[in-house]
């Protein structure tokens, strides 16, 4: 053997015989996509398939890291975002979904559910989906509520005010709301109010607790001024109000 390894003949043929196989293999590599170049490789990781995916949350943003769209479990769930600075939200704990963000960074509305029975055999569920104005809170929501035997679903149209939900405001609503309850803390309500006056709702479409179904149009304080309602029982009434409340016109006259 090793008078064979030594002779110049055989090692001439071991080598062309061994660079042939190397080129068929690479040949044969390329035609067939065994070996792909890594300029290739990276360009094909752009689109990667995937029959499952098992994650705690996603964050979709654009290519200079602008936030657009975030899925999350309710561990993970997100706060508010304003031109691109997220806002702690401690309210938002209870319900997995998703946040829908414009192109500022600001979010734009989003999607949350969740539902549960209690200790004592009573089940819970709710489900709201909102679009929000610019720089402002949600103009159209739809909710669906159940807290044991109480239930409601309904959709609703609101005019919001001209000033900005800037992360000043958050921090100010959210000092109040970790208020305990009493009058002190309603007096901070009312100031709040009085500083961000509160928007109006102009139209609601729903299923009341009270298992009415009703329809409400108001005007632009907020006031309802024509009621559409069929009460449990089937019967079916029609409200006109003034601006203070008082029914000037109704059907049956009743």
């Amino acid at each position: 053997m090793p008078r064979l390894l030594s002779n110049q003949r055989f090692l001439v043929a071991y080598s062309a015989i061994v660079t042939t196989a190397f080129a068929f293999i690479v040949f044969f590599g390329l035609t067939h996509r065994t070996f792909t170049p890594p300029a290739v490789v990276a360009a094909e990781q752009k689109h990667v398939d995937f029959d499952q995916l098992t994650v705690h949350r996603i964050n979709i943003v654009e290519p200079d890291g602008t936030p657009r769209l975030i899925l999350s479990d309710k561990a993970e769930y997100p706060g508010s975002f304003f031109h691109g600075k997220e806002i702690p939200r401690p309210d938002r704990t209870d319900s997995a979904g998703m946040l829908f963000i414009n192109e500022e960074g600001t979010e734009n509305g989003g999607m949350i559910f969740g539902g549960y029975k209690s200790a004592d055999g009573a089940p819970h569920s709710w489900g709201h989906l909102s679009f929000d104005e610019y720089d402002q809170d949600q103009y159209m929501d739809i909710d669906s509520y159940q807290d044991a035997a109480k239930r409601s679903s309904k959709i609703v149209i609101v005019d919001n005010p001209s000033y900005p939900l800037s992360p000043a405001f958050v921090d100010e609503a959210q000092h109040v709301k970790a208020m305990p309850h009493g009058p002190e803390r309603e007096k901070a309500w009312a100031a709040l109010k009085t500083k961000y006056p509160p928007g109006a709702q102009r139209a609601y479409l729903g299923r009341t607790i009270e298992n009415d179904a009703r329809l409400e149009l108001a005007d632009q304080q907020g006031h309802n001024r024509i009621l559409l309602r069929v009460a449990p029982d089937g019967s079916p009434s029609m409200q006109f109000l003034d601006a203070q409340g008082k029914v000037t016109h109704q059907w049956p006259a009743k």
